[in-house]
């Protein structure tokens, strides 16, 4: 029952931003690990940036700089603010939300492995 919708892609002009959010619902006690990868056409999923509960963020070389990741822990939401982006950094972008722990029906907790979120796709013009 835990799911995550992201919201914020859409086409920019090369050199624009884009500030992507993923809303986690659900009966979420915490999450660990929130973040954001990225899948171009005929190339693997990558990660691009992703935030521990405590702030500590980690980035992919290719967006260090540009790309800014930040989480609201009480509203359960992870952003990913990009600048300048380029041709490069087009393709689908995955919320991804590591270690839930949710709350159960019977009173007690599970924590899930890893939860996806839909994706939302990001174009980029030159």
């Amino acid at each position: 029952q835990v799911q995550l919708v992201e919201s914020g892609g859409g086409l920019v002009q090369a050199g624009g931003s884009l500030r992507l959010s993923c809303a986690a619902s659900g009966s979420i006690l915490s999450i660990a690990t929130m973040g954001w990868y990225r899948q171009a056409p005929g190339k693997q999923r990558e990660l691009v940036a992703d935030i521990s509960v405590s702030g500590s963020a980690n980035y992919a070389d290719s967006v260090k700089g540009r790309f800014t990741i930040t989480r609201d822990n009480e509203k359960g939401t992870v952003y990913l603010q990009t600048n300048s982006l380029n041709p490069e950094d087009a393709g689908v972008y995955y919320c991804n939300a590591r270690a839930v722990a949710e709350r159960t029906p019977l009173g007690t907790f599970r924590t899930l492995p890893d939860v996806w979120g839909q994706g939302t796709q990001v174009a980029v013009s030159s």
